[in-house]
């Protein structure tokens, strides 16, 4: 088996280390024996999304997000191509935004999104932010557990349908709501940096086996030694106190 992943936006949209959700995958799946390449695309450049199996964005302040939406507007097609031919997504923070209906800054500025989904984001005035470590809850393809991350975004985003998952500490969506993020049965999307997949080895593993089962259908993946992985993850819910 091989695995192609298209890293959208790297040079722009890497505001909290979300490189190394790519790393994590990258590694987990190799350790099992796929193969896997890693494209990086940019303002400018020509990808068919449709061709990979896994689409990730990653987070960025609104100054870069003010640099890609119209490059990222422009590959709408594209992009719902890749939907229908069920590519997996992982979207963070700003990518988690810009497939809502739009995002409107703390300026009342506003830019539209690609409306994929129903959810749109507003940023809260200057003295309100979402910021610190979060810990949540969430069922993935029948199976419930924690997950922990870091979260820093001024925008909140309503209308969310399926959330990612319930909030245990932290803010997640809004500073109110309770719930964290937006998933279906091919798209993550969160604002869970850190970033998210070096201390939640089982949502890395829930993603590869989305990916891989747009060529390949339902995968059972070897499992690996997360020791270090799960004591990383179990000294952040203790601090939360979420154990």
């Amino acid at each position: 088996m091989n695995l192609r992943i298209l890293w959208m936006y790297h040079d722009l949209m890497d505001l909290y280390g979300d490189k190394g959700n790519a790393e994590v995958l990258r590694v987990r799946a190799e350790k099992r024996g796929i193969e896997t390449e890693i494209r990086t695309c940019t303002i400018g450049e020509t990808a068919d999304v449709s061709d990979y199996d896994l689409f990730f964005l990653g987070g960025g302040a609104d100054r870069e997000q003010e640099l890609i939406f119209k490059d990222l507007l422009s590959r709408k097609e594209n992009i719902r191509k890749a939907m229908d031919a069920h590519t997996a997504f992982l979207l963070v923070c700003g990518g988690y935004q810009l497939f809502g209906k739009y995002y409107k800054d703390q300026d009342g500025n506003t830019d539209e999104g690609l409306s994929f989904f129903d959810y749109y984001t507003e940023a809260s005035s200057r003295n309100e932010r979402c910021i610190g470590n979060i810990a949540i809850e969430t069922c993935m393809d029948g199976e419930t557990f924690k997950a922990v991350g870091f979260e820093n975004h001024g925008g909140q985003t309503r209308n969310v349908s399926t959330p990612f998952g319930k909030v245990l500490k932290g803010y997640g969506n809004t500073i109110e709501d309770g719930m964290e993020g937006f998933m279906n049965d091919q798209v993550l999307a969160t604002y869970m940096h850190g970033p998210l997949l070096p201390k939640n080895p089982k949502i890395a593993d829930k993603i590869l086996e989305r990916a891989l089962k747009k060529r390949y259908g339902k995968v059972d993946l070897a499992p690996l030694d997360d020791t270090l992985e799960e004591a990383a993850q179990k000294v952040m819910l203790k601090r939360l106190h979420c154990l």
